[in-house]
């Protein structure tokens, strides 16, 4: 049965979730700009 009231109690923790994999996305888009950014730098130097 659904109940109303427990979607309510469980949004905090729906929006850490949410945080917390936007967090992850960032890092791992991080990476791949500063991995391909010192990959490019070397190849432009040969």
């Amino acid at each position: 049965m659904f109940e109303p009231m427990n979607f309510i109690t469980n949004l905090p923790y729906l929006a850490k979730g949410m945080i917390g994999i936007m967090i992850v996305m960032g890092v791992i888009i991080g990476v791949t700009v500063l991995l391909n950014s010192i990959s490019s730098r070397k190849k432009s130097d040969e």
